[in-house]
């Protein structure tokens, strides 16, 4: 039976289901340490309790720098594993298909959200969540999807123009359900506890994995008669290397530093926009806000609503014919404002207006990915974006841990420095955007180079495969 080449509802499936756990998960982890620190239950219904300053009982600062210390040994300890099969499975995609870099993630996560399950209904150690952390990092993680389904829709997409709407697309879809789930898990919690949030997530990734290994059509299709013996093997796994070492040997000067600076751009934006929204929720359970799970809900919905506002800015500015450098330069711009103001909100209206000016902060991931997948020629889409999703996945959790470990230092005399942190990080993608507008990109030109020189990747001949 012929499947269907759409990925766009596995995407919001997936964006869905993770978001009815991420913004779960340091809350429990806050509470869990709470209970074991304070040996008191957590005040759910009145926060004033645990927030109020003449309270000499109040251990908040020590439980805000133990749920900081959690959340960087759990980045530190999934990070190599994540790091590794994200390349390995992105860049095999171009010769085995990019449905195993779906369906592999999915298993991973779905392992991640029964642990936590487990976790919650049994009352086992809290540790046991970094352990699950690091076998999920074993399948791949969100950067091992994400980088699948772009190389997915690269496949599908000849003109420029609908590869940087299709990929704004994905982003709004993930905004979009990840909104709605945001929203429903503080009343989901209050109504229910942690047990069904997870229990729920767990149901939709099942639904995601059958329909990612029955119903999705593969785009690149494996010759149903090739061996499987172990020279077949051998020969993947140098054409895999080879993929990797060509997305730059394969091409002119010029290419490979806009390319590189372009990585470089996305990379540095990626770590100081991950790094400052990491800690938010942290901070909205701190002092002066003490927000509880349904202000946290909807502050995490609002933000997630970026991703369809970008998607709203990428469409209105591509079809108005800005250059993509201004549309970059603005999302860069919006991510500075917003976490500037971050840093001096102390009252919950506050809070949820620094939302508004990073309305547009996710406009340059979609249009970077297609300038980069522009470049390069059809048969490095794998590789590119191997690359891509090996960089994301090492800024964001490097930016978790670093930010964490930053906001344990620093919660006793300012909370808000790691987000003044964040916007002054934001000056390295300014510069190297300037840079890359200086040198120009022309990216009908850089394919014509590209041609030529396509002829001869991956030949039997060659000598890195013999």
């Amino acid at each position: 039976m012929k499947g269907l080449l759409l990925i766009e509802p596995l995407v919001a499936f997936y964006a869905f289901a993770s978001f009815l756990v991420y913004p779960l998960v340091p809350q429990y982890v806050y509470r869990r340490l709470w209970q074991d620190i304070t040996n008191t239950t957590y005040p759910v219904s009145d926060n004033t309790s645990r927030c109020d300053p003449s309270n000499t009982s109040s251990h908040n600062e020590e439980v805000q720098k133990a749920a900081s210390l959690f959340s960087l040994y759990t980045e530190l300890i999934s990070i190599i594993p994540s790091l590794a099969v994200t390349f390995i499975l992105v860049a095999y995609s171009d010769q085995r298909g990019r449905k195993i870099t779906i369906i592999l993630p999915l298993i991973g996560s779905l392992f991640y959200a029964l642990s936590f399950l487990a976790v919650s209904f049994f009352e086992l150690n809290l540790y046991l969540l970094i352990v699950s952390s690091f076998v999920s990092a074993l399948f791949g993680g969100s950067g091992t999807f994400l980088g699948g389904c772009f190389s997915y829709i690269a496949d599908l997409c000849e003109d420029g123009q609908q590869k940087t709407l299709r990929m704004a697309g994905i982003d709004m879809v993930i905004g979009l359900l990840s909104g709605v789930a945001s929203i429903s898990t503080g009343y989901f919690l209050r109504a229910a506890g942690f047990n069904w949030p997870f229990f729920t997530s767990a149901l939709f990734l099942c639904f995601n994995l059958l329909y990612a290994v029955f119903i999705l059509e593969e785009t690149l299709q494996r010759p149903l008669d090739a061996p499987l013996d172990g020279s077949l093997r051998r020969t993947a796994m140098h054409q895999l290397a080879y993929g990797a070492y060509q997305l730059f040997a394969g091409a002119s000067r010029r290419r490979n530093v806009l390319l590189m600076l372009l990585l470089l751009l996305f990379g540095s934006f990626s770590f100081a926009n991950m790094g400052g929204h990491s800690m938010i929720t942290l901070y909205e359970l701190n002092q002066p806000l003490c927000w509880n799970e349904i202000l946290i809900g909807y502050g995490s919905a609002l933000s997630m609503t970026m991703f369809l506002t970008s998607f709203v800015g990428v469409t209105v500015f591509s079809r108005c014919g800005v250059p993509n450098i201004v549309i970059i330069l603005i999302g860069i711009l919006s991510v500075m404002a917003g976490m500037t103001l971050v840093a001096f909100a102390k009252t919950t209206l506050m809070m949820f207006l620094v939302r508004l000016p990073m309305l547009l902060a996710i406009m340059p991931f979609p249009v970077l990915r297609s300038m980069m997948s522009k470049i390069v020629s059809k048969t490095e889409q794998g590789a590119l974006f191997a690359c891509l999703a090996c960089l994301d996945s090492v800024n964001n959790s490097v930016a978790i841990a670093v930010f964490s470990s930053l906001y344990a230092a620093t919660v006793t005399w300012y909370p808000g420095f790691c987000f003044l942190l964040s916007a002054g990080l934001c000056v390295i993608p300014l510069v190297l955007l300037v840079i890359v507008g200086l040198l120009g990109v022309d990216e009908s030109k850089e394919a014509e180079v590209l041609i030529p020189e396509e002829e001869g990747l991956a030949g039997d001949d060659d000598p890195l495969l013999t």
